[in-house]
This record gives C-alpha cells, structure tokens and sequence, in this order.
C-alpha cells in the first residue's frame, strides 16, 4: 500500500512538472519563469533550495554523533545564507536584469573571469545533485523492501526528476517546489506530532538531548577547533551565495520587493523546519536505542526511515515519504536545471557564437540531459555521507566566486586585476592544501577564502600603486 501512495505521489508531481512547461516559450521561461513568480511560490522555491536530502536524512543523522556543534553549516549556515541574500544581494542583483549569476561576473569584470567563475559554479553543483540522486536510490531501496536495489533507485529517481525539469525549466521547479513544499510542511509536523507521542512528548525528548550534551554549540577555545568551527560556517553561509539555483529563485520573482522578502521569509522558514528530522531523529534515540546504535556505526543515514518504516502507522509513513521524496526531488530539480543553464549560457554560449532564443532553448535542455547522466554516474560511485557531499558542494564557489561577488556590488574599485587575482589566489592555496595538509590547523577552504580577499584588495589597487610609484620615480 505504501509503495503506491509513492508511486501516485511520483505520477502527480510528473504531471506538475509537465503542466509548467506549457509556460515555457523562451530562455527566460525556462532560466527564471520570466521573473514573474508571486511571493508564496518565492518562498516556497527558496525553502526548497535547502530542504533536500541532507535536511532530513544528513543534518539528522550528523546531529545524533556531533550535537549542534556538528550541524553548524547546515542549517545554520544555510538558513543566514538565503537571508543574506534576501538582505544585500538580491535587489542590486535583480535590478541588473540577468538570466544566470555569470552574466554578473561578465559585466562586471570580462569573460575571463565569467568563464572562471561559471566554471567553479558549474562544478560545485556535482556533489549536490549527487547527494539527492543517492538519497533517492536509499528511498526507493528502503520502500521496496530491498527489491528495488540503491543502484537502481538512482536510475529511477534521476529520471523522473529529469523528466518535468528538462521540458519545464524553471516553470516546473516552482510548481512542483510550492506543491512539495506543502507535503513537507505538512507531513513534518505530522510525524513530529505522532513520534513525540511515542518518545514521551517534546520536552522529554529536549531534555533528554540536553543532558546528554547535544546542545553544545560552541568550540572549545583552541585555535584548530575555532578555526574549524568558523570554516565549517562560512562554507554554506558564504559558499552557496554565488550559486545559480539560489540566484534563480530569486531572479524569478515578479519585481525586486518580492525577491527580498522571498528570500529572507524562505530562508527564516527553513531554519524552523529543519529542527524537525532533528527532533525526529534523536527521538529514535528514546524510542528504538538498540536500532539507533547499531545503524550508528554502519549507515546513520537509515536511522530516521527506519524509525518511521518499523513504529509509526501507514498514515504516518505516507506522510513521511511523502515529504522526503518532495525535500529530495525538490532540491533535486533546482540543482539539476542550474548548473545545466550555467553552462550553456556562461561557457557554452561564447564559445559557439550567436544562438537564436530557440537554439538556446534546446542547448540548455541537452546540456540537463547529459549533467543529469554525469551527476548520476557521480552518485553510484561516490562513497561519501549525504551531508558531507552537500557540505563539500560550497568550498569551491567559496574560495572562487564569492569574494568577486562581494567586492563587485559593495567595493567601486574592484576591477578585473583584482577578480583574477583573487579567484587565483583563493583557489590555487585552497587545493594546495586540500592535497598536502587536508588535516591541518588552517582549513584548507578558510584559508583559501582568505588568500581571495587578499587577491582582490591587493589586484585592485596593484594598478595605482605602480601609477604613483611611477610618478613619484619621474618627479
């Protein structure tokens, strides 16, 4: 009986996905709904920027061994991302009228550095959309009682979420992200209302997780565990912010009011949902201890459907799968649809000359095709937790694009020199030490964040340095 619900759950979102894209009729239908999105549907696409796999079965499973001071990235580092792009970047952004975040680093600093930019942006996306596509195989696994296996459910769940993203664009992810969205918000607070009970009510399951020391948030007071701490912040708060699917979200809103109040409600919704798989989780705890330790030290990740596939009633599974499939395929279609625009737009584009708006159109629709295969390849032989590889996701566009964004919008004299110098800079030191000393005091993406700020103040007034040097040498 469960397994059909899914099924009937899959058909209507298929069918959801489809309906929008007989709304596209251009590029700018399929990139950003032709910035026409009202603010419940905003808020909703930006709610499912995040709440994906990692939400419900990473950040969970992680808080169960680290406490708070384990799930700082996400979603506290998440949830201040999306505000801080509701609050400093999307009106100035919005107001440029672009179709993807690269288009900003071209007018701002040149093709070089778009081409750059475009391409860490692109290849951040791998492990994310990755971390969905191995969430779904789990589900799929978990439903089918093992007849389905998790190399299979891969297949499956990469090819219904290419197919309403690949023929809707960006009308599908914000149909089918509102619908989601609802399932979520519903099926959430129907679960925490049905395991509470069985835990011994919501304060006995917070107390008991205070006791036991997971409410500790902060480091302890040495420089590693600092700059740990500090590092594992700023790759998500700082990280995601140059990324195509949060700029498309708000791009796509009906004016510039819209998209700041989507963006700072979508992200303030988010951090309050995403307590919820953590309640549920550590509830497990209580409930089934015996279950909780031994998937502990094998797959922490099964945890959470576990719990609910083996004490909760049909009702409360529907409900459940429900909302994880909508977590999953939504952040799942944004994620997929955003680095395929990225490139055919930002990398592909210059490279073959002028495209006609239909020729365009196709291109982007063959390059989700053929991201859709390579993030699915990723994901069967990747062997990383879901949390880490949405985590690892932002080191890139960290160290590479986001200090080029910062200083473009804030900073008058940031100019070209500077962007290079500190894509250069940010990224170079970054994989450095990601190869010679991953494990060292400086985080390799902290210390590479830091390396790009030096870039672009000291490529940015390089020039005027050596104009004064000159004129001073010449007097």
């Amino acid at each position: 009986m469960l397994i059909w619900f899914v099924i009937l759950y899959l058909l209507i979102s298929i069918g959801l996905g489809l309906f929008a894209a007989s709304k596209v009729h251009s590029a700018r239908d399929y990139v950003v709904a032709g910035r026409s999105l009202p603010l419940y549907i905003v808020i909703a696409t930006v709610f499912a920027t995040w709440f994906g796999s990692e939400t419900v079965l990473g950040t969970s499973a992680t808080f169960l061994q680290d406490g708070l001071k384990g799930i700082v990235a996400d979603p506290f580092g998440a949830s201040v991302c999306l505000v801080l792009v509701g609050l400093f970047f999307a009106r100035k952004l919005y107001r440029m009228n672009l179709l993807t975040i690269g288009d900003y680093y071209r007018q701002r600093y040149g093709r070089t550095v778009e081409l750059l930019t475009s391409l860490a942006i692109v290849a951040s996306y791998l492990g994310w959309v990755s971390a969905q596509i191995t969430a779904l195989g789990l589900v799929f696994s978990l439903l089918s009682q093992g007849s389905i296996s998790a190399h299979d459910g891969m297949l499956i769940g990469s090819a219904i979420v290419l197919v309403y993203t690949l023929f809707g664009g960006m009308w599908s992810v914000a149909l089918t992200d509102f619908f989601q969205m609802s399932i979520i918000m519903l099926g959430m607070l129907y679960i925490a209302w049905v395991v509470s009970s069985d835990a011994g009510g919501v304060m006995h399951v917070v107390n008991h997780a205070q006791a036991a020391g997971k409410f500790e948030f902060w480091p302890a007071l040495t420089l590693p565990d600092v700059l740990a701490f500090i590092a594992a912040w700023v790759t998500m708060m700082f990280g995601s912010i140059p990324q195509q699917d949060v700029f498309q979200r708000v791009m796509s809103a009906k004016n510039e009011t819209t998209a700041v109040r989507g963006a700072v409600l979508g992200g303030g919704l988010y951090f309050l949902f995403a307590f919820i798989p953590i309640f549920l989780a550590y509830s497990a705890t209580l409930i089934d201890p015996d279950m909780v330790n031994r998937l502990l030290t094998s797959d922490s990740q099964h945890i959470l459907p576990d719990l609910i596939l083996n004490h909760t009633p049909l009702f409360a599974q529907i409900m459940f799968f429900g909302a994880l499939l909508s977590a999953i395929m939504s952040t799942a279609s944004g994620t997929l649809l955003a680095p395929s625009v990225t490139f055919t737009e930002n990398i592909l584009k210059p490279f073959i000359g002028h495209l006609s708006d239909r020729h365009l159109l196709l291109a982007m629709r063959l390059v989700v095709v053929t991201f859709a295969i390579i993030v699915t390849s990723y994901a069967l032989h990747a062997n990383a937790s879901i949390f880490h590889m949405v985590e690892n996701a932002y080191k890139v566009t960290l160290v590479a694009a986001f200090i080029p964004l910062v200083f473009g919008l804030y900073w008058q004299r940031a100019n070209t020199q500077g962007a290079l110098f500190a894509i250069i800079a940010g990224t170079s030191s970054w994989i450095l030490l990601e190869i010679f000393n991953p494990d060292g005091t400086w985080p390799p993406q902290l210390f590479g964040l830091l390396m790009s700020l030096t870039g672009m103040i000291t490529g940015s007034l390089l020039p005027d340095f050596i104009t004064r040097s000159r004129r001073r040498h010449a007097s």
